[in-house]
């Protein structure tokens, strides 16, 4: 939730004052992952995501997935507005307006995305949700080369069509993740967008709470009194960590060690991270077109962030 993944870093040791000599979260997060190499980092981070979205997935049969959104993005809200408070001071009705976009479609991707969640295996979720990012680094080449990528990519999802007559996917859950895909896109440029309009990342912290606002009604009306159970909320908050703050920490530190079009080429394992968590942490076994389909889209991915 989520999100990705060419992420926004949410924390950042020059965004919120400390008392002197008490050490920053940011500065803890560079020297606890000094000793680990940046291509580490990035899978440790993709690791983490998708091990987070496998614990929501599970917490849906206790409560719905809005519900469990809800829970992930005040998490992050509440730990941003500690770290990285938004600072409005000084901000246009367009830099607003900027702010407003990328949180609504923080939001809308989140609940999107776990919608599709709960009615496909988590691999096949994610790549399909990967083609927005993919079509954002096709769209900034201009090589012929890029129409192989696209045809490599649109293989796989055919590859996941069930041409053969049979149910076996969810085209409601289909619509869900290609809409949290298309959102992921809205996403990434509207990051580059908020970036240089906020400080620091008080963009993406202004973002949250504004994703908070979206994702609250449909939330708590789903999730009601059960979203006070303190187990519930305990788990919330680690969906919280795990798909937000660590993976963007993570990823955070390694790029600050490693080349951006190097982090792109690693964070194109998504899909197959989320499909291997799918099978180990859910016991979602996928068949070998399915499989196939997956690396197409990884080797699309990957191709098109090498020649863009």
């Amino acid at each position: 939730m989520t999100v990705p993944m060419p992420s926004p870093p949410i924390l950042s040791a020059s965004d919120a004052p400390f008392p002197p000599g008490r050490a920053r979260p940011g500065a803890l997060v560079r020297a606890a992952a000094g000793a680990v190499p940046p291509s580490g980092l990035v899978v440790l981070a993709i690791l983490s995501v998708q091990l987070g979205a496998g614990i929501a997935k599970n917490l849906f049969a206790a409560l719905p997935p809005s519900a469990v959104v809800f829970l992930r993005i005040a998490t992050g809200a509440l730990i941003l507005g500690v770290v990285a408070r938004p600072r409005l001071r000084g901000l246009t009705r367009r830099d607003l307006a900027a702010g407003l976009a990328f949180g609504v479609t923080l939001g809308v991707m989140n609940l999107a995305f776990y919608e599709g969640l709960a009615r496909l295996p988590m691999g096949i979720c994610v790549t399909i949700e990967f083609l927005g990012p993919l079509g954002v680094a096709v769209a900034a080449s201009r090589r012929r080369l890029d129409l192989v990528w696209v045809a490599l990519a649109a293989a796989g999802i055919a590859l996941l069509a069930p041409w053969d007559g049979g149910t076996g996917l969810d085209w409601l859950g289909v619509a869900f993740a290609a809409i949290a895909g298309a959102c992921w896109a809205a996403y990434i440029l509207l990051s580059a967008a908020v970036g240089k309009r906020f400080p620091g990342t008080t963009g993406l912290s202004f973002a949250m709470i504004v994703a908070v606002a979206v994702s609250a009604p449909a939330g708590v009306a789903a999730g009601g009194a059960e979203l006070l159970r303190p187990e519930l909320l305990l788990l919330g908050a680690g969906v919280g960590l795990l798909s937000s703050v660590i993976p963007y920490s993570l990823e955070l530190e390694a790029l600050r060690r490693m080349p951006k079009r190097v982090f792109g080429i690693l964070m194109s394992l998504e899909p197959a991270a989320a499909a291997l968590v799918g099978l180990l942490v859910l016991g979602e076994i996928l068949g070998l077109r399915e499989w196939a389909a997956i690396g197409c889209v990884v080797v699309a991915s990957v191709g098109a962030t090498r020649t863009s």
